[in-house]
């Protein structure tokens, strides 16, 4: 098992949230000044200032995690075996396609390879392009190739140093997003503090390098930056097109880089169409950000040679379904109260009966079942009837995938955060409600409304889309802790935003009666000011001493693994084991797989749960039957699955396996009544007793504490 040990000695503007004022001075002689050109520059200094703070703190957190990494494993004197090591599971196989395009011939037989790709999956030739979302490895080692950079820098460095060079792009695009909601830099700062202060719960990149996420989610953060500008008001025809034009790039990176786009982007849709039909975005640019959604996802179907699973996404029904709702209605935001709820009530219907025809009929014409894994563990995840289906359990029963732990909120409330997220989520809510209600009421509540004008504010379009967006993803991260990243980062804008926004104390003080422009200016700077000396002061040595604690990576079974494999097995072997340990063969071996962790093809997830038998109670004839139809030459077993400890009996990956079979599980407890007993011991345990049945399939070659590795008898 790959760990750490302690290193060894020796190895918009801040004059825009109150506009200068039309007033002229008058001097003595009758002359009128005005204070146009004093705030022109003073806007000038601002946005100069507070754009240099930006860079500033996106660089900073760039070193920091680049820091972080290099403290944790020591990666700058590690051997490169070890650092390949370091890419654990998923993140291994995708760095391996990097790796691959770097040591091909040429570029052109790179990306040959990759098209024609045998070594993924023994007996298929898969493209990888189509696949995976790897376009961002092509792009990195053509960089690599062409540039003069490889006498001073190591590919693996240019790899790791682009990631973290992402994360000051994300932490600038949170910065602006909540300064552009705010109107001053200084939301900005405290937002980007945020992140940094609450990196377990907004960041794992420093750890998890090659994730598809930490490709994405800066994309993600440009893309929500750049919506929030569109919704402004008032915006010229120029900056609105060039607008549009930087939320399409941004929505074709996301897409391009992860392969669960499709997902966030139709929660990103549903923001969109709550907030349309309550009238409280512009409708034009809400059909033009539907289209963007939808072109973008096109043209990265084309690019992955037009994968099936995009085709058949929910997020391209559901947009199609809204746009062919909206030209059949044509009078929807017409009418009184009653009219209108009833006009939603059946659009919203029909926008769901559309996406659900739509994408069964997309389905049905492109025979897809790529994602069917996802919907299982959604059915069984919410409580719509258990399961033994072996991929959704294997889903249910890792962590990541579970309901977010409950410490979350206390590590978040230890810098104010969660305190001030909830606080200002409160008020926001209560004023879209207001707003909504007074939106669908049209002229038949005037007098109502009037009555609550004193502690209501006007919702403006940004902060509304900000406020749906961090609800809807809220919602996925309480459900889903894989998805808490998407959340928490933006809890960091939101909350900032809320502290320094005019809006928000001018509604608190109206309502208790004590506004005034001057008190308000004051709350707004003077209380952000303190919280941030506050996380100074709290988490300042806590950071220093985090930088300043030096240990090195430590896996040497896996090492030794990796050597004895590229030592003493030719270069065609073909290897089975977990997905997990096999993605890390691909990268420090380069030898054929028969499974890997890119989960995301029904053949494959087939074919895993087949080679997964190893950890079963089977027969070694089947076993052996099961590992030779995929061409295996070497199989690796894991005492740390098959003596499994990790996981409570019933979501261990032999417990998984027994329960798929129809056998009962290993140990006290109980058991459906309709499982049964199998005529045969666990697999990867009765192997290594080397008995006859045994030995005459397979030959112990390779052990050590961790893993024993047998070649397969090459039967007539």
């Amino acid at each position: 098992m790959t760990t750490v040990r302690q290193r060894r000695v020796g190895k918009g503007t801040e004059a825009a949230e109150d506009q200068p004022s039309e007033e002229k001075n008058v001097k003595p002689d009758g002359k009128i000044l005005s204070d146009h050109t004093g705030g022109k520059l003073w806007n000038i200094l601002s946005i100069t200032v507070g754009g240099i703070v930006a860079i500033s703190l996106g660089l900073l957190t760039s070193v920091y995690v680049a820091t972080l990494h290099e403290n944790d494993l020591w990666f700058s004197n590690i051997k490169e075996v070890e650092r390949e090591i370091s890419f654990r599971t998923e993140c291994g196989l995708y760095y391996s396609y990097y790796k691959q395009m770097i040591q091909a011939a040429s570029i052109q037989q790179g990306l040959h390879g990759l098209v024609y790709d045998n070594k993924t999956e023994s007996v298929r030739t898969i493209n990888i392009l189509e696949r995976m979302n790897v376009y961002q490895e092509v792009f990195l080692s053509i960089l690599y190739r062409i540039l003069p950079i490889q006498q001073y820098l190591e590919p693996v460095y240019f790899y790791i140093y682009t990631l973290f060079g992402l994360q000051a792009v994300y932490v600038i695009a949170l910065y602006v997003t909540s300064w552009l909601l705010s109107g001053t830099w200084l939301s900005g700062l405290l937002a980007a503090c945020w992140y940094i202060t609450n990196r377990v719960d907004t960041t794992r990149v420093e750890f998890t390098i090659p994730l598809r996420e930490n490709w994405a989610l800066p994309f993600f953060a440009v893309q929500i930056a750049a919506i929030t500008y569109l919704l402004r008001t008032h915006l010229q025809p120029v900056q609105e097109r060039l607008t549009l034009m930087a939320v399409f790039i941004a929505t074709f990176l996301f897409s391009l880089t992860w392969q669960f786009n499709q997902f966030m982007m139709l929660i990103q849709a549903l923001t969109l169409f709550i907030l349309d039909c309550f009238d409280m975005l512009p409708t034009a640019k809400v059909m033009w950000l539907y289209i963007i959604q939808i072109s973008g996802l096109l043209l990265v179907c084309v690019l992955q040679f037009f994968n099936s699973m995009i085709l058949g996404s929910l997020l391209i029904s559901f947009n199609a379904s809204v746009l062919i709702a909206r030209t059949i209605q044509k009078n929807l935001k017409k009418g009184g109260l009653l009219n209108r709820l009833g006009k939603l009530i059946l659009h919203v219907l029909l926008v769901l009966c559309l996406t659900l025809l739509i994408n069964k009929f997309i389905k049905k014409i492109l025979n897809l079942e790529s994602d069917e894994h996802i919907f299982k563990f959604l059915k069984a995840k919410f409580g719509f009837g258990a399961t033994r289906d072996f991929d959704a359990n294997l889903y249910l029963c890792e962590e990541a995938f579970g309901l977010l732990p409950l410490n979350t909120f206390s590590r978040l409330s230890d810098t104010l955060l969660f305190y001030i997220y909830v606080f200002v989520l409160f008020l926001m809510a209560v004023a879209a409600v207001i707003v909504a209600f007074r939106n669908l009421s049209g002229s038949n509540q005037v007098q109502f409304m009037e009555k609550m004008e004193e502690c209501t504010i006007t919702l403006k379009p940004d902060a509304a889309y900000n406020l749906i967006h961090t609800v809807l993803f809220g919602c996925l991260a309480l459900s889903t802790m894989r998805m808490k990243y998407l959340w928490t980062s933006h809890m960091c804008v939101f909350a900032s935003f809320g502290l320094c926004s005019t809006e928000v104390w001018k509604l608190i003080l109206k309502c208790i009666h004590l506004y005034t422009s001057q008190r308000t200016r004051v709350i707004k700077y003077s209380i952000p000011i303190i919280t941030l000396l506050y996380i100074s002061y709290k988490f300042w040595p806590g950071i220093m001493d985090e930088l300043s604690e030096l240990r090195e990576f430590y896996d040497p079974d896996t090492v030794e693994l990796m050597n004895w494999i590229k030592s003493n097995t030719p270069n065609t072997a073909v290897f089975a084991g977990s997905m997990q340990l096999l993605a890390g063969v691909k990268l420090c071996t380069g030898r054929t797989l028969t499974n890997h962790p890119h989960y995301e093809d029904k053949n494959l997830r087939e074919r895993t749960k087949q080679i997964y038998q190893i950890y079963a109670k089977r027969s070694p004839e089947d076993v052996y039957r099961i590992l030779r139809s995929f061409g295996t030459d070497y199989v690796i077993l894991e005492d740390s699955i098959c003596y499994e400890r990790r996981h409570s009996r019933g979501c261990r990956l032999r417990d998984l396996l027994d329960i798929a079979n129809g056998h009962i599980m290993d140990g006290l407890g109980e058991n459906e009544p309709d499982l049964k007993p199998s005529l045969y011991p666990r697999f990867c345990e009765e192997i290594k007793k080397n008995l006859p049945p045994y030995t005459i399939h397979f030959t112990r070659v390779f052990q050590n504490k961790t893993f024993h590795v047998y070649k397969l008898a090459k039967h007539k």
